[in-house]
């Protein structure tokens, strides 16, 4: 479809948010809590949703990949609605940064099926209200 035709008219972002001499206003962390402590509890409370909402007992193969798609959600999680940095994230996981990257791109990919959007969702309202953040940037 040609972009003049386009239906849906473009949003513009608030000029308030990126005032000239001001910095991006992103979500804060409690300055005595540790990124690594943060990540921590992002990745126990989303295990804990996990096996809240699994209803299958893990066989040993399994184990592994639950582990690193709850390892993968709790990156993105807090990439997202913590806004921490990717190599920060991958230092609290002891992972590299680039492999952050790609969880990210893993459940933004995964995010289509909408028990895993509505699931993700959760998770980072929960993050959010744990950590008292005011909001959570909307998924598109």
């Amino acid at each position: 479809m040609p972009f003049e035709t386009h239906p849906e008219p473009i949003s513009l972002p608030d000029p308030g948010r990126f005032a000239a001499n001001s910095p991006l206003v992103r979500p804060q962390l409690p300055a005595s809590l540790p990124l690594k402590t943060a990540c921590r509890i992002v990745r126990q409370m989303t295990a804990e949703l996990v096996l809240l909402l699994g209803d299958r007992i893990l066989l040993r193969r399994d184990r592994r990949r639950f582990a690193c798609h709850v390892r993968q959600i709790a990156m993105y999680v807090c990439h997202v609605a913590l806004q921490i940095s990717l190599s920060d994230i991958g230092d609290a996981f002891g992972r590299d940064r680039t492999t952050v990257g790609h969880a990210c791109h893993v459940v933004e990919d995964r995010r289509d099926d909408p028990a895993f959007d509505e699931f993700v969702a959760t998770v980072e309202r929960l993050v959010s209200t744990v950590f008292g953040l005011t909001e959570v940037p909307a998924h598109d």
